[in-house]
C-alpha cells in the first residue's frame, strides 16, 4: 500500500464498510472513498461462508475504490465477535535502591514483560502496557523519578482464535488484498468516538453491532479492558420477525420507524402496519398498535445493557457512578437506547459517532454506523502499540515445571 494511502475494512454482521483515506505528513486524514454492502457469510463476527463474505467485501472495496479513483493492495480489518478475548499479564523488576525509577527502567520491565508471550492457540491482535505498579501500591501512569524497591507493568492482552482469524484473513486474501494491520472492534471505536478527557478520565465505549456488542474501557489514555456479549442488532430485528410473524426485512423498517426501547401512554393508541410473512402486497395489512412492537423490542434491548452491567462488574466499573459510558454502532440509533442504558447502568451515558477526524464528510461525521471504520483509520495513523519479538501460539502441554521433572525422570528411568 501506498504510505499516503490506507484503507480500513469494517467486516461486520450486518454489514461490510470499506473507507480509504489520503495522510498527509504531520498525519493529517482526508477521507477520499468509502463503500458499504450487507453482510452475507458472517454471523456474530465470525466467517460461516467464505464464498458469500467474499462478495460482501468486493462490493464494498469496490464501491470505495470507485469514488477515491484508487486501486487498494492492502487493508486495515477489525476483529469482533464473542469469541474475542483479554487478558491481563504482569511483569515486575527490582529496582535499584537509593535510585529512582529511571527509563532503563521501564524499558526492561516493558522487555520482560514482551518476551515470550503465550496466548494459547490464539492470534495476538492488541499488547498495551497499562498500569504501572511500585511495590504493588496504587497504579500510576508514569513510574518516572519514583522510589521503591520493585516496578511491575500490567500488559493487556487483545486475542482472537487461530482458525476464527484464518477465516477472516482468507476471505481478504481472497479479494487480492492483503491484511496489513488488525484491530479489535470496540478499540477502534473508542479511538473515533470518545475525546481525549473520557480517555484519560475513565469510559467506556459500548458498540452495539449487528450481532455482537462490543465493549472497550479507556483509562490513563489507553485500553484497560476489552469484552464482547453475543446480542446486537439483529437479534432485535429476529424478535419482531418471530413475534409479529413477518419477514426480516419488514421486520428491519419497523424497528427503524416506529421501534423503541421503551414504551409511554400514547403508543398504546398508535397503529403500524404489518405486511405478515410471505404477503406482501397492500390488501393483506395487518394494523397493530405501536406498543405491541415495543413490547417485543423492550426485553432484548434490556438484556443487551444488563450484560453490559455484568462485564462493567467484571471490570470492577459497576459501582463507579462516576465512570461514562457511550453508545456507538448501528444498533446504538434506536430510540430510546441512551434512556434505557442509563437506567439500567447508572451512569452517565451520551451516544457518540465518530469524531476525532476533521473535516469528515457529512454523512460520516458522527454517523455511528461508521465508528469503527473510522476509528482504524486513527488506529494506523497513530499507532504507538508494540508487540512482542516472539509469541508462542500454542498451548502448554508440560503443565508447567513440575510435569517437566516428571517427564525427565520417565525419560532417564
Amino acid at each position: 500500500m501506498n504510505r499516503n494511502i490506507i484503507a480500513a475494512l469494517d467486516i461486520g454482521s450486518s454489514k461490510v464498510c470499506c473507507v480509504i483515506a489520503h495522510v498527509s505528513k504531520d498525519k493529517k486524514i482526508k477521507i477520499a472513498g468509502y463503500g458499504y454492502y450487507a453482510s452475507k457469510g458472517i454471523r456474530n463476527g465470525i466467517i460461516t461462508d467464505v464464498n458469500q463474505a467474499f462478495m460482501s467485501v468486493c462490493n464494498a472495496v469496490e464501491a470505495a475504490e470507485q469514488e477515491a479513483d484508487e486501486r487498494l493492495t492492502s487493508v486495515i480489518i477489525n476483529v469482533s465477535g464473542d469469541k474475542t478475548q483479554s487478558t491481563l499479564r504482569q511483569a515486575s523488576i527490582p529496582l535499584k535502591r537509593n535510585k529512582p525509577v529511571s527509563e532503563t527502567d521501564i524499558t526492561k520491565v516493558r522487555e520482560r514483560g514482551l518476551n515470550k508471550i503465550n496466548v494459547e492457540n490464539n492470534e495476538l491482535i492488541h499488547c498495551f502496557p497499562t498500569n504501572y505498579k511500585i511495590d504493588g501500591g496504587e497504579a500510576v501512569k508514569d513510574p518516572m523519578n519514583i522510589y521503591g524497591e520493585e516496578l511491575s507493568v500490567d500488559f493487556l492482552l487483545g486475542m482472537y482464535p487461530n482458525n476464527l482469524y484464518r477465516n477472516l484473513v482468507s476471505v481478504v486474501d481472497a479479494a487480492h488484498l492483503e491484511v496489513e494491520n488488525k484491530v479489535l472492534t470496540a478499540y477502534a471505536s473508542g479511538l473515533a468516538c470518545l475525546v481525549d478527557d473520557e480517555r484519560e478520565y475513565g469510559a467506556t465505549i459500548v458498540d452495539i453491532g449487528g450481532g455482537t456488542t462490543s465493549i472497550a474501557t479507556f483509562k490513563n489514555g489507553y485500553p484497560i479492558a476489552f469484552s464482547t456479549i453475543p446480542v446486537g442488532g439483529i437479534n432485535i430485528t429476529r424478535d419482531i420477525t418471530q413475534g409479529l410473524t413477518t419477514s426480516f426485512d419488514h421486520a428491519e423498517s419497523l424497528k427503524i420507524c416506529s421501534g423503541c426501547a421503551f414504551g409511554v401512554s400514547h403508543d398504546e393508541y398508535e397503529p403500524i402496519n404489518v405486511y405478515p410473512l410471505g404477503e406482501e402486497d397492500d390488501s393483506s395489512i395487518r394494523q397493530l398498535h405501536r406498543s405491541d412492537l415495543i413490547k417485543i423490542i423492550a426485553p432484548r434491548v434490556e438484556e443487551i445493557f444488563e450484560l453490559v452491567n455484568k462485564k462493567l462488574d467484571a471490570h470492577g466499573l459497576k459501582n463507579q457512578r462516576n465512570h461514562r459510558v457511550v453508545l456507538t454502532g448501528g444498533g446504538s440509533q434506536l430510540t430510546g437506547m441512551r434512556t434505557v442504558a442509563n437506567l439500567i447502568l447508572d451512569k452517565q451515558v451520551r451516544l457518540g459517532g465518530p469524531r476525532n477526524i476533521p473535516d469528515m464528510p457529512e454523512h460520516l461525521s458522527n454517523n455511528p454506523i461508521f465508528s469503527t471504520a473510522l476509528g482504524m483509520l486513527l488506529f494506523e495513523t497513530n499507532n504507538i502499540e508494540r508487540k512482542p519479538k516472539k509469541i508462542i501460539s500454542r498451548a502448554s502441554s508440560d503443565g508447567g515445571k513440575i510435569a517437566k521433572i516428571f517427564n525427565w525422570l520417565r525419560q532417564n528411568s
